[in-house]
Formats: C-alpha cells, sequence, structure tokens
C-alpha cells in the first residue's frame, strides 16, 4: 500500500490507518486508490476477521482534497471534458461498498474531524469510537455539492430522515457530544483513550464469531429495505448458516463447559 495509507495485519485484525496529517487526512488521487485497495484486501482476506479503520494526526478524514479537485476541474474546462467528478464512481463508491459490504465487522476510530466523505466513511462502519474532540460536518452542499460517500442513505438511518435533511442542508460542525446524542457515536471517548480503545474494540470483535457477525452485518442492511416478512425470511437463512458454523458449536459447548469460547472464525 501507498504511504498515505498504512495497512497492517496482526492475529485476524486488519488495521488500515489514513495517513495524510500534513493535509488533515483529505483524500487526494493517491490516498483514494491506496483506501479502496486496502479495505478490499482486508474484505478478501479470509485471515482478517476484523478492520479497525483509523487515521493519523488531528483529522480522521475531511473528505476530498480541495487543491487537487480545483486543479482537475480547472483541466477539465480547459479540456472540454468531466473526469473530476468519476472519482465518486471510481474511488468513493467501492470504499463505502467495501466497508458495508464485506463480511466482517468494521470499527471507526474517529479521532478527530471527520467531514464531507471522512463522514461518509466513519458513518459506514459497523462501529464507530469517537474521541470527545471530534468533529463531524456532512460539508457537501457548503461547497455546491450533494451527498456523496453513502452518506444519503447512511445518515438517514441513523438519526432520521428529518435531521438528516437538516445536517446536509445547513452543513455545520457538530461536535462529538452532538453526534454521541443524535444517534452516530457508539463510544465516546477522551481523546487520550482513543487510540486504545478503539483498538480493544476491534480486537474482541477480531476475536469474536466471525459468521454471526457477518450475518448480523447483512440482516441489518436487508431489513432497513425490506417488509417484515421478508427480513423474517432472511433471518431464517442467515440463522440456519450461522447454526452450522464451527463457531456455534464452540459457543454452546462453552456454555456447557461453562468456558469463554475460543471462536476459530468459521
Amino acid at each position: 500500500m501507498a504511504d498515505t495509507v498504512l495497512y497492517e495485519v496482526s492475529d485476524g485484525l486488519a488495521t488500515i490507518t489514513i495517513n495524510r496529517p500534513e493535509a488533515m487526512n483529505a483524500m487526494n488521487a493517491e490516498a483514494k486508490v491506496a483506501l479502496r485497495d486496502a479495505l478490499q484486501a482486508a474484505g478478501a482476506d479470509t485471515g482478517v476477521r476484523a478492520v479497525l479503520l483509523t487515521a493519523t494526526g488531528r483529522a480522521f478524514c475531511v473528505g476530498q482534497d480541495l487543491k487537487e479537485h480545483i486543479s482537475l476541474l480547472v483541466s477539465d474546462r480547459e479540456s472540454g471534458t468531466r473526469h473530476t467528478m468519476s472519482t465518486v464512481r471510481d474511488h468513493y463508491n467501492p470504499i463505502v461498498r467495501a466497508i458495508t459490504e464485506m463480511p466482517k465487522p468494521v470499527v471507526a476510530g474517529v479521532n478527530g474531524v471527520a467531514a464531507g466523505a471522512g463522514m461518509g466513511f466513519a458513518l459506514a462502519a459497523d462501529y464507530r469510537v469517537v474521541a470527545d474532540t471530534a468533529k463531524f460536518t456532512t460539508s457537501f452542499a457548503g461547497v455546491a455539492l450533494t451527498a456523496d460517500s453513502g452518506v444519503s442513505w447512511t445518515l438517514p438511518r441513523l438519526i432520521g430522515p428529518s435531521r438528516a435533511a437538516d445536517l446536509l442542508l445547513f452543513p455545520r460542525s457538530i461536535t462529538a457530544q452532538e453526534a454521541f446524542d443524535l444517534g452516530i457515536v457508539n463510544r465516546l471517548v477522551p481523546a487520550d483513550d482513543l487510540a486504545a480503545e478503539a483498538a480493544a474494540v476491534a480486537r474482541a470483535l477480531a476475536d469474536g464469531p466471525t459468521l454471526a457477525y457477518a450475518a448480523i452485518k447483512e440482516s441489518l442492511a436487508y431489513g432497513a429495505g425490506h417488509t417484515l416478512g421478508e427480513t423474517l425470511e432472511k433471518e431464517d437463512e442467515l440463522q440456519t448458516r450461522a447454526g452450522a458454523s464451527d463457531d456455534h458449536a464452540i459457543a454452546v459447548q462453552a456454555f456447557i463447559a461453562k468456558e469463554k469460547p475460543k471462536y476459530v472464525g468459521r
């Protein structure tokens, strides 16, 4: 992976770190490709059982690198092309799909400001551990753009359509505490504890029943867009699959023996 995104796997946990602190982890072309590729690699690696997505410096990710974006817009206008906005299709969409669709949990360790696409990446994660000094902003309308990076799908599911519309139509910076109160944040921690707490949450998930977690992700996504009857059928399908897993057998045996289960992730 490129230096703009660091990738490390240790005992089933993949840690992906956005690493452009000098630019508040803004997404330039290199970083977008590196983040997309790292997430896809983690999703495809059967040895990876959970992912921690975090960042270096004082920001999580402020979204698109506007300096690069402006340069590309000028180039498009001079050449009469419209290549600049293809980054949504080529980069942001695959990044968000890699997070939401991979069959293993993704934890976002939000160490600082998450804006625009950066907020989208955090919202796409299954669990958000957030420093109490962090801030969130949709920012899109502030530069005359609409939502991308899945925000129009994830945000209303977390806080409701009315509040989502408010934050998108009138973008502003909200504190970590307000984000927690709205339901965006799962766990709010002191800034000094963010790295350790996010790693601990991700490690607990990496040591857990991976197939069950994958089924939970799938059922939550399915239930959000289907009827109760359809969702009950999906739950039956997924529960049948989970019940046949080695991890379920391990859990039952451990329960009978009054021991802590040691899952194998299959």
